[in-house]
């Protein structure tokens, strides 16, 4: 690693795999060329959630696709760069694969950690505040291990064209067309209440939402959706001292 690669980057909700299919690749190939100009200056990447539609490690198959983006990771990884890997809603099982192969770090909850001069609290960002009970139980579904070895006994076919499904009727769903309103959002919200018990967070950094925002939620504390790649191709970086959110 040179001395030049001093910035962490963030980035989240790629939903590769994302019907139709043919947007999707060419979704791939411009995520693979940010990956390829920011290569040079990255010390850490941390992709928040997302990252594909749909992801299931079968112990000996992993999902087909992804090539040029997988590749990608792999060649980042070995020009030293530090990749986390949080997983959401659509990529709740994400396993050893990644671990293994390129030496990523698998996250499955929010997490507080310092960088730099600030300290930052990640998250993928979906049921923060406990509201959404429906949704909740779903989630509790998806994570239990004993139904999740049930579902590995099934055929991917199957369970792809399934989850493809799926997908592709509920691919407007909320978090992707309802209006951004400060006041209403359930990040924000949950970044303020947090502040009351861990003041010394200064920057809150979500996915999920799609709606790119960064927000000053009280003096000096921010809370940053980075919204997607599906339409803003917005993400963040973190040079130790300032974090700020781009476009590519």
């Amino acid at each position: 690693m040179t001395g030049k690669r001093n910035n962490i980057y963030f980035a989240s909700d790629m939903h590769l795999g994302m019907y139709p299919a043919g947007e999707s690749r060419e979704r791939e190939k411009h995520l693979v060329a940010w990956l390829t100009e920011i290569g040079p200056e990255a010390k850490e990447l941390w992709l928040l959630g997302d990252v594909f539609d749909y992801w299931f490690e079968y112990r000996k198959v992993v999902p087909r696709g992804f090539v040029r983006f997988i590749g990608k990771l792999a060649e980042l990884a070995d020009q030293g760069v530090k990749i986390h890997i949080f997983s959401g809603n659509h990529d709740v099982w994400l396993f050893d694969y990644f671990p293994e192969e390129i030496g990523a770090e698998i996250h499955h909850d929010p997490m507080v950690i310092s960088m730099g001069t600030k300290t930052f609290y990640l998250s993928h960002g979906d049921g923060l505040t406990g509201k959404d009970r429906g949704y909740l139980f779903l989630k509790s579904i998806f994570r239990n291990k004993f139904l999740q070895w049930c579902y590995a006994r099934l055929h991917p076919n199957g369970t792809t064209a399934f989850a493809q499904w799926w997908s592709k009727k509920s691919r407007y769903g909320k978090e992707m067309v309802e209006p951004y309103k400060e006041e209403h959002e359930e990040q924000i919200i949950f970044a303020r209440e947090k502040l009351e018990t861990e003041p010394g967070i200064d920057i809150f950094v979500f996915g999920h939402r799609h709606i790119p925002y960064d927000v000053e939620i009280a003096p000096g504390k921010r809370a940053v959706c980075l919204g997607d790649w599906i339409s803003s191709y917005s993400y963040g970086v973190f040079d130790g001292e300032e974090f700020r959110l781009e476009t590519f």
